[in-house]
């Protein structure tokens, strides 16, 4: 489902109100929420609105799980940490409990370690489905989303639900959730907004499947449900937008 916007402001609110509900939903049938978050700049107005008061009251945070979707392969403390944006603008502002906290980083492991050890974190927590109630996803003006770049080996991922790889244009190692984890979501919710978006959602949303190329077209949930929010501007080239 493709639902366009004319600003920002409105996408947030939306996201807010379908985390709220994704929430309030799972906490009534089995007991806790299980959500993955994502970094970069698309996110942080929506953490922003989710720790006023008025949303936050809504959940029961100390029944929420927090993990993330991806991350780039730094301290915690690092400027260019997932896990510190979303700390900064969601988690230190609601009472959800530490130990509910799951970041993809750990000192003293390699990547590709922490990798093996978050799989089987999340087979743990979630059992063996590994169903997340929800996971936040951006996309990139390359097509990229969660760590799952163009050309990677992380595309060919088709078992493990976590790898990690070194993304040689960034110079860095990169951790992130695969498409077969992903596509077991119950709500994937993909945030995308600006004019730098258009053409790479058209080719996603319109285009030849060609996921080597736009990654993001391997989001397909077998039993769940896809959601873009974006903003006009984002989605100017898409046929039939105004």
């Amino acid at each position: 489902m493709l639902n366009i916007f004319a600003t920002t402001e409105e996408i947030f609110k939306e996201a807010a109100a379908v985390f709220i509900s994704s929430a309030n939903e799972a906490i009534m049938q089995k007991g806790y929420f299980a959500v993955a978050l994502t970094g970069g700049s698309s996110p942080e107005g929506l953490y922003r609105l989710l720790s006023e008061d008025q949303y936050k009251n809504q959940i029961d945070w100390t029944k929420v799980l927090i993990f993330w979707g991806d991350e780039r392969w730094v301290p915690l403390d690092n400027d260019l940490s997932n896990a510190r944006m979303s700390y900064e603008q969601l988690l230190d502002r609601v009472p959800v409990r530490p130990v509910n906290v799951f970041p993809m980083y750990r000192d003293g492991i390699t990547a590709e370690d922490f990798a093996a050890v978050y799989n089987v974190l999340l087979k743990e927590m979630l059992g063996s489905d590994g169903r997340m109630d929800l996971i936040l996803l951006g996309m990139g003006q390359d097509g990229h989303t969660a760590s799952l770049f163009p050309g990677t080996v992380a595309l060919d991922e088709t078992e493990n639900w976590v790898t990690a790889y070194y993304l040689e244009q960034q110079q860095m190692y990169r951790i992130t959730l695969t498409a077969p984890f992903l596509n077991r979501a119950r709500k994937l919710l993909v945030i995308a907004f600006g004019e730098t978006k258009a053409e790479a959602l058209k080719e996603v949303i319109e285009g030849p499947y060609n996921p080597r190329i736009y990654p993001a077209q391997l989001l397909a949930p077998s039993q769940g449900e896809l959601l873009f929010l974006v903003d006009k501007k984002a989605a100017k080239y898409l046929h039939g937008n105004i």
